[in-house]
């Protein structure tokens, strides 16, 4: 195994579908998979309204930064996927709940065809120590 690359896991955020890991810290460096709103503790997604589920995507990306000791400080880049652009302003509007705004990381929002599980946003992070 490569020694700058540490394996990040945690109870706190959903455990993998498929062969990756929650976040990978290479030197101060960690890259988080795209999470989407899984409830870690019954398995089911938080489909009640696109604000509810951004908002169980923002902890469980919060769950993964905690287990990497970091913050939403330390983000610097963050990529949003999600199905229907008209979702972009609840979604922008929990969003700012988790950052600084003039501290806050660059970032890009997409619209695509579909995501895991057909949620309707997934978002990954990197952060720097």
């Amino acid at each position: 195994m490569n020694p700058t690359k540490k394996i990040i896991s945690t109870s706190g955020a959903p455990a993998p579908i498929g062969p990756y890991n929650q976040a990978i810290l290479s030197g101060n460096t960690l890259y988080t998979s795209g999470q989407i709103a899984l409830d870690t503790i019954t398995g089911e997604l938080v489909l009640n309204s696109i604000k509810a589920e951004t908002t169980k995507v923002m902890e469980n990306l919060k769950a993964v930064l905690n287990a990497a000791e970091m913050t939403f400080e330390n983000v610097v880049k963050v990529s949003i996927f999600i199905t229907d652009m008209k979702n972009f302003n609840d979604i922008n509007e929990v969003y700012a709940m988790y950052f600084n705004e003039e501290t806050a990381p660059a970032r890009e929002t997409v619209e695509v065809a579909n995501l895991p599980k057909y949620v309707n946003v997934e978002i990954s992070m990197i952060a720097v120590k």
